[in-house]
């Protein structure tokens, strides 16, 4: 087999259609289905199974599919770690975050980077942890910063370069503004505004830990997918919320933050650079060099 084939190969596999891995690839249906019956000739296992209206990956597709991308992105980074050296630091780099980067890890690390790597173009997308991790997994970013810790298991592997704390949200106005420090039972009460379990698994859960150890079941009024909604919902008045201490960077003037008291000794939250060691390309290690390098931790 030959990288052309597995090109062919993958292109068909997120397609699951001959005619649009054909125009994808620039090239006719009936030359694409021939290479692909060579292609399971010379590996010896039906690669998909076709009928008059569905062409789905056999179970020997599915297996090889993570394999053949990995190859074709590691024939691609020979050719790419050969120019750059000659050229200087160049390409692409697919960065993800959550929205809570922005408050101060990515305003250190952006300049840090570009200044070292003034050749690579970053190209951003903000997205959940949970779609974050996928795209890493299916290799539709290469770098993402991740709130952590993570709540499924997964083969992406991650480096935690900011350690993070829970702490009350709560409206400016609110009776409980007033005090220095806010207990757990105090809130039992109060609306609370939760994060959505299947957008935000991993504040969901941490939250829910919190609670369930103190003894306190929350009255939750609103649930929000973004930690900048939650603040959004707390300065309106609808409840109180958890978020992590470094949110009070972009909160709106109508939002106060308190500590917990006592202060719980864990869960231990924070940020990390997650990559796929499958697709770990030599810019990725560097944008994680530079990660570790602006780390306070």
């Amino acid at each position: 087999m030959d990288l052309r084939q597995l090109t062919q190969f993958v292109a068909v596999a997120e397609t699951l259609n001959f005619r649009a891995a054909a125009e994808r690839l620039h090239m006719t249906q009936p030359p694409l289905s021939v290479s692909i019956r060579k292609l399971e000739a010379e590996i010896g296992a039906d690669l998909f199974v076709r009928s008059t209206h569905q062409v789905r990956l056999t179970q020997a597709g599915e297996a090889v599919l993570d394999e053949a991308r990995a190859a074709l992105f590691h024939a691609e980074e020979v050719a790419r770690v050969a120019r750059a050296t000659a050229a200087g630091s160049s390409g692409n780099l697919r960065v993800g975050f959550v929205g809570s980067a922005k408050n101060l890890l990515l305003p250190r690390l952006l300049p840090l980077f570009q200044g070292k790597h003034p050749g690579v173009v970053l190209k951003f997308v903000e997205q959940t942890n949970t779609r974050l991790i996928a795209s890493l997994e299916q290799h539709q970013i290469d770098v993402a910063i991740v709130r952590v810790p993570l709540t499924r298991r997964s083969d992406v592997e991650y480096v935690t370069v900011e350690h993070d704390h829970f702490v009350v949200a709560l409206p400016l106005r609110h009776r409980l503004a007033a005090r220095d420090s806010i207990r757990f039972d105090e809130l039992k009460d109060q609306p609370f505004i939760d994060y959505t379990a299947g957008q935000m698994p991993g504040l969901h859960a941490l939250t829910a830990m919190l609670f369930e150890e103190a003894g306190v079941s929350p009255r939750v009024a609103q649930e929000a997918v973004e930690v900048q909604t939650v603040l959004f919902l707390v300065e309106s008045g609808l409840g109180l919320a958890l978020v992590p201490s470094n949110s009070a960077r972009r909160a709106g003037p109508g939002v106060v933050f308190r500590p917990l008291s006592p202060a719980p000794t864990r869960p231990n939250i924070g940020l990390a650079i997650a990559y796929n060691p499958h697709f770990e390309s030599v810019t990725v290690r560097q944008f994680v060099s530079a990660a570790i390098e602006q780390s306070p931790v």
